[in-house]
């Protein structure tokens, strides 16, 4: 594994090593310095011409916490806005001799166009529409750490399927695990290529529920809609939206889950949000383990992973 661009990429090998991995690196969180030696003296940039908090931070965190040298690139402020090229700015980190190169842009197939430009690994931190491949990762960690399997876990993803990269990574690489997937959305924000994907498609919700273990709702991406996708966000709540109600309806032992950032009160409501049975927060905190653990067998360190 040269390059982290598409969940599909991964072999199911490829994908256990990740999570098995990424437990054994989430044993720093518990000790007083959280800090291992491995990738001292690489050098990883975030290369970010989106703007992001969580995928870019967590990214942040876990270089830093293996003792890489982390330098963070923004688009605004820098020769991107005067006109530079992707490939320019490629050349120029291929210079200044970085080891790793972890992008989140706008164009659907940038990280792998990137990664034929430089000599060190590049991950993919989200590329338009495409795919989000680190997302799908720990939203996977996040279910094996729950339900302590993923062989067999009925998924139901619900939302805007159209324009969610995370969507697309974990079809991939859940029915690469071995999960079964059933993407849950109204006609309109589903896309035409859904046919190919290796999942069911449903359009209501309310059957989908009580067969499933795991639930993850999507953001609505208004920023990336030019056209009116459902009525209006009342009716769209009404009909896709998780309550007290629809929570009600899931089996005893199903988890919610959500990518973030959260509409409350549109896709997902407070109470389902905060509940016991709700691993948001939890994904968050293994997002770190798990871009650790690809930061750690991409850029191949000397030491083991955790050290003695």
């Amino acid at each position: 594994m040269r390059h982290l661009l598409s969940a599909g990429d991964l072999s199911r090998d490829e994908a256990l090593l990740i999570l098995d991995t990424a437990r054994e690196l989430a044993q720093v969180s518990g000790r007083s310095v959280k800090k291992l030696p491995t990738l001292r003296g690489r050098t990883v940039v975030n290369l970010f011409y989106e703007d992001s908090t969580r995928t870019r931070i967590s990214f942040e965190a876990a270089a830093k916490r293996m003792s890489a040298d982390v330098i963070n690139f923004s688009a605004k402020g820098s020769s991107v806005s005067k006109g530079e090229s992707l490939k320019d700015t490629a050349l120029t980190l291929q210079a200044m001799g970085a080891d790793g190169v972890v992008i989140r842009h706008s164009s659907s197939g940038a990280a792998r166009r990137l990664a034929g430009w430089v000599d060190g690994a590049v991950l993919n931190a989200g590329d338009g529409t495409h795919e989000h491949p680190t997302q799908a990762l720990l939203d996977a960690y996040t279910m094996r750490e729950r339900m302590g399997r993923l062989e067999g876990l009925r998924v139901a993803i619900v939302g805007d399927i159209l324009h969610s990269r995370v969507a697309r990574s974990n079809v991939l690489l859940l029915s690469t695990l071995g999960a079964e997937v059933t993407l849950v959305a109204p006609p309109t924000l589903l896309p035409v290529s859904v046919g190919a994907w290796p999942c069911a498609v449903s359009y209501d919700l309310d059957e989908v529920l009580p067969k499933s273990d795991v639930v993850m709702m999507l953001r609505v991406q208004a920023e990336r809609m030019q056209a009116a996708f459902f009525p209006s966000a009342r009716e769209y709540s009404r009909r896709y939206g998780l309550d007290r109600d629809r929570f009600a309806r899931l089996p005893d032992d199903a988890i919610v889950m959500h990518p973030g950032p959260m509409i409350r009160g549109m896709e997902i409501s407070a109470e389902v949000a905060d509940s016991p049975r709700s691993t948001i927060t939890e994904q968050v905190t293994n997002g770190v383990s798990v871009r650790m653990a690809v930061l750690y067998l991409l850029l191949g360190g000397s030491e083991s992973a955790i050290g003695n």
